[in-house]
């Protein structure tokens, strides 16, 4: 009985986890020593997408539905809770591509200005 409810918490985490790589810069507008946790988990997302890689958070949430007696899922998070929302005609490795590179470019234009505002406060 345990394993399930790991399981959704692992996969509350997961969702808490994109929604701060995407929107994360937003929040670093407002306290911006949030960069400090947002830089590398803004990486780590595009690095995910931009290599096809499977988050390990989808392992560890498998394999705790897995040991409740559900079963786990074949595929990454991704394709498996936001495909079917956001991209019902299939994740296809050139879609992740875009998607990570769509992490990058939300990201960047935040930091640009961050830092700029930054180098001109110091003048």
């Amino acid at each position: 009985m345990i394993y399930p409810l790991l399981a959704d918490l692992v996969l509350l985490v997961h969702v808490a986890f994109v929604l701060f790589v995407v929107c994360g810069g937003l929040a670093v507008l407002r306290r911006r020593r949030l960069a400090w946790l947002h830089l590398p988990a803004a990486a780590w997302g595009g690095i995910i997408e931009l290599k096809g890689w499977v988050c390990p958070l989808t392992y560890l949430e498998n394999a705790l539905r897995r040991l409740g007696g559900e079963a786990g899922y074949g595929g990454s998070f991704i394709e498996q809770y936001l495909e079917p929302v956001l991209y019902p005609l299939g994740l296809t490795p050139n879609l992740q591509l875009v998607l990570g590179a769509g992490v990058l470019g939300l990201n960047a234009p935040l930091y640009l200005y961050l830092w700029w505002t930054a180098l001109r406060s110091r003048r």
